[in-house]
């Protein structure tokens, strides 16, 4: 029976403290506001010879204060209510005397009033469910994948879910959601001659232990690719022509214009995209979207980390370099609507903007349309990792299934792993055909540089494009 995410009783005990907090704050300063969060979630994994389930990295308990007087921005992030509003004015006194000059930031505190609560329907509770039943369920899913053959040397699962809690407060604005997100995988590795190949199958979603139903067919399935990918060779390197899966097609997204048009790095002046707004830099058919309301996956929230409601950006219209998606910060100082792309790893860190659900939007061809019209390529499958260099906008990424095609049709032959390189614009100008099917997924995180783990979910269509293999 679906049923509504539960707000935390932590956020509500603190939201009277929190009111009295930001009237006095309000009355010192240009703009006040705070986030409180509370994210609790646990991992579940099954080994040959272990099961166990531990606190999830996603777990935060907190409070980031915002303060803003002429012009100048700081922020205290603290994991306990502050014993008066006095001891927090003095620590927030004490860093607008080292901030940036006055009028650094062309910072409006103003804000339209916006009140509501977001509480999704979602499955069963994983968090309060006895966790050695969703450990027996990935032991039996790890158990029939180590059956399928005696060549799969190796065969594990792993779970994960995390509830997520904020509060957003300021003076015009009071802001509450709660939200479950959910993440499962089967992993094989297949072993013969002395080579050893691995591959998985992942599932994700704003979803209960209902999850797991998902991964019904992954034993054979992914049994069944690890040891297929023991005969795989290699690309000989060259241009070719691509036929990307959904999971490619969102790394593709994921690198090229998502990390590529985060407004706090156009403010930087780190990114190209800044010089190409309302250009072309695709084909025609290429049209994507990013926003936590423009799909329903682990990306999903109702307000980001700075209070702005989430939205849905048209990224690219048709090829057309249309918005990037920003910070409230980079907002401002561009000049440009904020678009609810604030988020923060935890209550720690600074908000940046980041991506939410970021996809290329459907086309109108059938998936085997665009393997027909291949003379000699390769079809690529399952991401296995992507980069791309926001300033000169070359692109890498790496399938770990490379299937070829000649004359339209698969030849049965192999390639692991296919590393794909290419200018952006070349590479999206080159998109000649996409499926009606869009497909995303929420697995692993998104960091920025080094750092900043954000969860996020990226897809689309199948999407015949040309790259650089080698």
């Amino acid at each position: 029976m679906p049923n509504p995410t539960k707000p935390s009783p932590f956020l509500a005990a603190s939201r009277a403290p929190l009111r009295g907090l930001m009237e006095a704050l309000g009355k010192r300063y240009d703009f006040a506001s705070v986030l409180g969060t509370d994210c609790a979630g646990t991992c579940f994994e099954a080994f040959p010879d272990e099961k166990r389930a531990a606190e999830s990295m996603w777990t935060e308990r907190g409070f980031v204060f915002r303060v803003v007087a002429r012009g100048r921005v700081v922020e205290r992030s603290v994991d306990r209510l502050p014993d008066s509003s006095a001891a927090l004015m003095l620590e927030m006194d004490a860093l607008l005397a080292t901030a940036a000059p006055d009028g650094a930031f062309s910072f409006d505190p103003a804000e339209t009033a916006l009140t509501g609560s977001w509480y999704p329907q979602t499955g069963r509770d994983p968090l309060t469910a006895p966790p050695r039943e969703i450990l027996d369920r990935l032991e039996e899913l790890r158990a029939q994948t180590a059956a399928v053959s005696p060549l799969i040397a190796m065969a594990r699962t792993r779970a994960e879910w995390a509830r997520v809690s904020k509060l957003y407060l300021s003076a015009r604005r009071e802001l509450e959601q709660s939200y479950l997100w959910g993440q499962a995988y089967v992993f094989a590795a297949a072993r013969r001659d002395g080579k050893t190949k691995q591959t998985f199958k992942a599932v994700s979603g704003l979803k209960g232990t209902e999850l797991l139903e998902e991964l019904a067919d992954a034993p054979e399935t992914t049994a069944a690719t690890a040891i297929e990918l023991l005969d795989a060779g290699t690309v000989e390197p060259g241009e070719y022509e691509v036929v990307l899966s959904p999971d490619l097609t969102g790394l593709l997204a994921h690198e090229a214009f998502g990390h590529g048009v985060e407004t706090d790095m156009i403010a930087k002046g780190r990114a190209k995209a800044a010089a190409f707004m309302g250009k072309r830099v695709g084909s025609p058919l290429v049209t994507m979207y990013d926003g936590a309301r423009a799909a329903e996956q682990t990306g999903s929230f109702e307000f980001d980390d700075e209070g702005t409601p989430g939205s849905s950006t048209l990224v690219l219209d048709r090829g057309i370099l249309a918005e990037g998606i920003s910070d409230l910060l980079s907002a401002r100082e561009l000049g440009i609507r904020a678009t609810g792309n604030g988020r923060r790893w935890s209550f720690e860190r600074k908000a940046y903007a980041r991506m939410t659900n970021t996809f290329f939007a459907a086309g109108t061809s059938e998936p085997e349309d665009l393997v027909a019209g291949v003379k000699h390529g390769w079809l690529l499958d399952r991401s296995n990792s992507g980069m791309e260099d926001p300033k000169n906008w070359g692109i890498q990424l790496v399938a770990l299934i490379g299937r070829e095609i000649r004359d339209g049709k698969l030849t049965g032959r192999i390639a692991s792993p296919v590393v794909c390189t290419g200018s952006v614009p070349e590479v999206l100008g080159a998109v000649s055909a996409v499926s009606r099917e869009v497909e995303l997924k929420g697995n692993g995180y998104c960091g920025k540089g080094h750092k900043e783990k954000m969860k996020v979910s990226s897809g689309g269509p199948w999407v015949r494009t040309k790259m650089r293999l080698g």
